[in-house]
């Protein structure tokens, strides 16, 4: 069994799930790698799992935010809206048919829906963790930073290019305007200043 899911496997039993979940696990994992993914892929579950593994004792429910991370880019289509919310959909009968508690199953989905505008309230410890690795892409090092943006724009190959470059434009505007990209403080230490220099380069090279 590769590390990936055995992961999976030790995340859901520790959210007490009674079923392996290696049929589940397989099908999502199947997801992850389908051909029109370029960042929202099996390295990116990857990364996130490795940032929550490496942070697990700054969230109230590791197993949880480790199953939110799989669940939360699981439907992924760039032509359409409300993957997110479909995504916790799938979550929530996935989980619920895996003997996942009803509890564990809500909190699952509620983390998996944060994603869609990582709006986390200061006493949410496990939306924090969730969203920080999310958006923890925006402090890497300047190249790694343009092998992303290259990646998010082959996913959104069917826009053209001036559609794309202003509602790429907004986005990052959006994020700037955020007084905190980052709600873990010790995250936001080490990651803040990086992410926004990249976000502030990115969206004058899409201006200029």
């Amino acid at each position: 069994m590769s590390e990936l899911m055995a992961g999976w496997r030790g995340a859901l039993a520790g959210a007490g799930g009674t079923d392996p979940g290696d049929v589940a696990g397989a099908a999502l994992l199947a997801r992850w790698r389908e051909p029109h993914r370029a960042y929202h892929d099996e390295d990116h579950l990857t990364s996130m799992l490795s940032t929550v593994d490496r942070h697990a004792g700054k969230a109230d429910d590791p197993d949880l935010v480790r199953l939110a991370v799989w669940y939360h880019d699981a439907v992924y289509d760039p032509t359409a809206p409300g993957n997110e919310e479909a995504s916790a959909r799938l979550a929530e009968s996935e989980l619920a048919a895996l003997g996942v508690a009803e509890h564990a199953v809500a909190e699952v989905a509620r983390l998996v829906r944060l994603t869609a505008g990582h709006a986390v309230t200061d006493d949410d410890r496990n939306g924090a963790l969730l969203c920080d690795a999310d958006l923890a892409v925006l402090a890497r090092p300047p190249a790694d930073y343009e092998r992303y943006t290259r990646a998010v724009r082959r996913e959104y190959a069917h826009v053209p290019d001036e559609l794309f470059r202003l509602g790429r434009a907004a986005v990052l505007r959006g994020l700037l305007d955020l007084p905190a990209l980052f709600r873990d403080p010790e995250l936001a230490a080490r990651w803040e200043a990086p992410a926004r220099a990249n976000l502030t380069r990115e969206l004058a090279e899409l201006t200029a």
